[in-house]
């Protein structure tokens, strides 16, 4: 009965062991995404700012860039394709649009 009973704990040890392993990890991950979360959190998003040369276009909102290219992403976050970030004066890619 002892045998088996031994024999029975050494079959069992490496699955239990694992078991405590494992939870270990889990507390140590949990750990690290609630420091995460908490630091995000802290921080706070990044406000878009107010650009120089944003404007409202009645039916658009608000747009950034040259209005008049044609390239314009008509976007309040990218100006255009070409040169997202700008500044569109004396850009090589301007491309004049009728606007209605």
């Amino acid at each position: 009965m002892v045998i088996a009973l031994l024999i029975l704990l050494i079959g069992l040890s490496p699955s239990i062991a694992s078991w405590l392993v494992l939870r270990r990890a889990d507390a140590r991950a949990q750990a690290r995404l609630q420091l995460a979360l908490d630091s995000l959190a802290s921080r706070g998003l990044p406000s878009l700012g107010h650009h120089p040369d944003r404007q409202y276009v009645e039916g658009l909102g608000y747009v950034i860039g040259d209005i008049s290219c044609r390239l314009n992403a008509r976007s309040p976050y990218v100006r255009c394709a070409v040169n997202p970030t700008g500044p569109c004066q004396d850009c090589r890619a301007y491309e004049s649009t009728l606007l209605e």
